[in-house]
């Protein structure tokens, strides 16, 4: 080999496997929907692509392509009865109607089809987190589990404990893939991705509590002990995740966006305003992705 192309080896950049994670949260995943949409115009795409609860609801619009899309759920549909009430509630035990979001809006007969067949075949890895409600185990599934018209993995990862029923797939009832893997970094890592941008929908430095999670884990506890179990320690879970993303983030692993502010919304509660302007903080905190995914 010639001293030139010595040289020429070993200045020329690594290929690194890039990854997005969206961690969901309820409405405050809005900011997901930014960040995925400035992505999008911006021309960037992901080798790998893993969603937990409704962040892996934005990222099926995302694998579309559909710019826009996550944004008109969250603004307009989300404010339906049919799509989130205490109604859905008293009448099937489901504040969130999965089958009237994933279903009957999003087939193709539906208000806003998501193209499948762009879904289907965009060549990214795509990860959907759940957690097995029998024995609390994290269950990854991937694009292979999912069809035309048949996304029930997004709907199992979404279903949040006690404000809606397990969501029931080959017999098997599964919950919200946020008490089991809540920001899926080490599965990344070990997917060997090592450029992996991390969304959270909570402030940066921002500790979990397990308060709010005792009294739906105390109902839970009844049929699906180990999922309460899982439920009741997700803040532990969530807070570790955080801090090896940090950890990741030191050695330019990854790189963390997250609000700076909530915007009054929460993962059940939302206003118009709110919602608007966690959209826009998603959209402006993308600025950041492409450099690091270039570094």
């Amino acid at each position: 080999m010639t001293q030139t192309a010595q040289t020429v080896q070993a200045t020329q950049p690594t290929a690194h496997k890039t990854a997005i994670i969206d961690v969901g949260g309820g409405y405050r995943a809005i900011f997901g929907a930014g960040v995925l949409d400035r992505c999008l115009e911006d021309g960037i795409t992901f080798d790998s692509c893993y969603g937990v609860s409704a962040g892996s609801a934005n990222l099926t619009s995302f694998l579309a392509g559909q710019h826009g899309r996550n944004h008109t759920f969250y603004t307009q549909y989300a404010f339906r009865k049919e799509y989130a009430s205490t109604e859905n509630f008293l009448k099937a035990r489901n504040f969130v109607d999965l089958d009237y979001v994933y279903s009957t809006l999003s087939n193709h007969d539906g208000e806003n089809p998501l193209d499948y067949e762009a879904f289907l075949g965009n060549p990214a890895e795509f990860t959907v987190v759940a957690c097995d409600a029998r024995d609390g185990s994290t269950k990854y599934f991937t694009r292979s589990d999912m069809g035309y018209e048949s996304i029930d993995p997004v709907k199992a990862s979404s279903s949040v404990p006690v404000a809606n029923e397990p969501y029931m797939i080959d017999g098997v009832p599964y919950y919200d893939g946020g008490i089991a893997d809540p920001v899926p970094v080490q599965k990344a890592v070990d997917d060997g991705c090592d450029r992996i941008v991390v969304v959270l929908t909570r402030l940066k430095d921002e500790l979990r509590e397990q308060k709010k999670d005792v009294a739906p884990a105390r109902v839970l506890k009844h049929l699906y002990p180990a999922a309460a179990e899982r439920l009741l320690n997700r803040y532990k879970t969530y807070n570790d995740e955080v801090a090896l993303a940090k950890e990741y983030e030191k050695q330019g692993i990854a790189l963390i966006l997250a609000p700076d502010d909530l915007c009054g919304l929460s993962t059940l509660t939302k206003t118009y305003e709110g919602l608007e302007r966690m959209y826009r903080k998603g959209y402006a905190a993308a600025a950041r992705i492409g450099d690091f995914l270039n570094s």
